[in-house]
């Protein structure tokens, strides 16, 4: 005679659904978010009233100008003079990227007081002592709305590598050891001679730069 199989009783999954929103809300409430501070960006100072003449060769030589459009064409404009890559070729991507960041270095350090250079002010910088710093100095990086986000992350890449060499060339001149290797103090001394004054306007539409 067969033996009849017993039935295995079902589970009640119907408190599931409550259970696990629950669940849900008891980890949002208790688990904390890190919250993205973003890039630190420094804007021009606006002239004084009735000095708008006078700041004209001073802001311009303080200024320099990088853009990029939809096609991943970059300008870079200084008071010395505007240059023009297709970032969307090679060949073209790796000489601007250098070109940019030599320039950058250049423009932010201005070591030989070029008077199209930014302008350089007398600072006593602890730990440094007496030292010309290009304090007034603005980088305005601005994009086209349809630039690509590849390029305008590697043009940012670009720029802040450019200010970490001259740190680093700094420390290893004033303290005999690369800038992450520098106490907290020395580092400050260090972003105090090359100050990080990047501005970002809000992006527009450029033709196409050829």
């Amino acid at each position: 005679m067969a033996r009849k199989k017993k039935k295995v009783p079902g589970l009640n999954a119907s408190s599931t659904a409550d259970i696990s929103f629950i669940l849900l809300i008891f980890f949002l409430v208790t688990t904390s978010m890190d919250t993205d501070t973003g890039l630190t960006r420094r804007l021009p100072q606006p002239p004084e009233p009735n000095q708008e003449d006078a700041m004209m060769d001073v802001k311009e030589r303080n200024v320099l100008n990088v853009k990029m459009n939809a096609d991943g064409n970059m300008m870079i404009k200084s008071e010395v003079e505007t240059r023009f890559f297709n970032l969307s070729i090679e060949q073209e991507r790796t000489d601007g990227l250098r070109y940019l960041h030599n320039t950058v270095k250049e423009f932010v350090q201005n070591k030989d007081n070029n008077p199209h250079l930014p302008q350089l002010y007398p600072r006593e910088i602890d730990l440094l002592g007496p030292c010309n710093v290009t304090e007034k100095h603005v980088i305005s990086v601005q994009t086209d709305r349809g630039t690509p986000y590849e390029v305008y992350f590697e043009v940012q890449d670009v720029i802040v590598g450019a200010y970490n060499e001259l740190r680093d060339e700094a420390a290893k001149r004033y303290f005999s050891k690369p800038y992450e290797k520098l106490s907290e103090e020395e580092k400050i001394a260090m972003r105090t001679l090359y100050p990080q004054k990047i501005s970002e306007a809000e992006p527009k539409t450029y033709g196409d730069q050829k």
